[in-house]
């Protein structure tokens, strides 16, 4: 009786095993090639998958140039289950909706000179009636992850607008003090342009006298 537990068991254990489906590859692709991967998947399944280009140089940041276009498509092509444009990264989960051959398109973004990237991809999916909890956390954390990065470039556009209202700030206090040198600045060059004005004015008076005296004109 044990034996035929245990065996039974077993036998359990390894349909799980057998449900489990993993798709893991690391590929290159040139600037503007597609590839697409095809995965069966049973209805109520759940599938999670990410997906990243591999940096050459980890001490550099990628270059800009370096661009993917995803696409996760159902097994009669209608709709979209998950689409990203003009990514380095991403992460996809879903739970099948139908039995099939579910869709996913890796785009390379059309760059001159021509450049070739290296891609990991991985994509993994299995029995919900089996791994249900399992699937659904994994789910959550992706969701989480997604979340947490989303917030992450909040934080930076914050932080980015923030040093930008101060550094706006420093250049108003800055044009202020130039205003206010330059005002006063003007202030003494109106009256030292007065002062020789009127000098001029009093010398050529006291030279029309003069020539006047003499003359005996007055």
């Amino acid at each position: 009786m044990e034996i035929r537990r245990s065996s039974i068991l077993i036998l359990i254990l390894i349909l799980v095993l057998l449900s489990q489906r993993s798709v893991s590859m690391r590929y290159e692709l040139k600037s503007g090639q597609t590839k697409c991967i095809a995965e069966d998947i049973h209805k109520n399944s759940m599938s999670v998958g990410k997906y990243f280009i591999v940096n050459p140089n980890e001490d550099q940041p990628l270059p800009s140039s370096h661009k993917i276009h995803v696409q996760v498509m159902p097994p009669q092509g209608t709709g979209m289950i998950h689409e990203a444009d003009n990514v380095e990264s991403g992460q996809f989960s879903f739970t099948a909706t139908e039995t099939g051959n579910y869709l996913a398109c890796i785009s390379v973004v059309d760059h001159k000179p021509e450049t070739t990237l290296t891609l990991d991809f991985d994509w993994r999916s299995g029995v919900h009636s089996v791994h249900s909890k399992d699937w659904s956390k994994v789910a959550k954390r992706t969701q989480v992850v997604m979340m947490e990065h989303a917030v992450k470039d909040l934080l930076d556009t914050v932080s980015s607008i923030h040093d930008e209202m101060f550094y706006l700030r420093e250049r108003e206090e800055e044009m202020q003090v130039l205003n206010r040198s330059t005002n006063a600045k003007m202030g003494w060059l109106s009256f030292v342009s007065l002062g020789v004005c009127l000098s001029v004015a009093g010398i050529q008076f006291w030279h029309l006298k003069t020539f006047f005296e003499k003359k005996k004109l007055i």
